[in-house]
């Protein structure tokens, strides 16, 4: 493992505090640890998720329709159009 420093101001000390304080990790590095992973594993949801929307996109295909045309017909869908 390596070792980082950091430094924060008081109330962000006294949050991590707080977070020891119930318990639910042993120490400020244990803490820190897991918002790194949740980070993490966030980061990899988000590209899984993009990166599903764009081979949606890709393989929906591309209208031959203007897009002032396309634009203008979902707009008369809308309510209070």
């Amino acid at each position: 493992m390596t070792h980082i420093t950091i430094t924060m101001p008081p109330a962000l000390q006294h949050w991590i505090e707080a977070r020891l304080a119930e318990g639910h990790y042993a120490d400020a590095a244990d803490y820190l640890r897991d918002l790194v992973r949740r980070d993490r594993q966030a980061a990899d949801t988000d590209h899984h998720r993009l990166r599903g929307l764009i081979e949606e996109g890709l393989a929906s295909g591309i209208l031959p329709d203007e897009p002032e045309d396309v634009l203008k017909e979902i707009m008369a869908r809308l309510p209070n159009a």
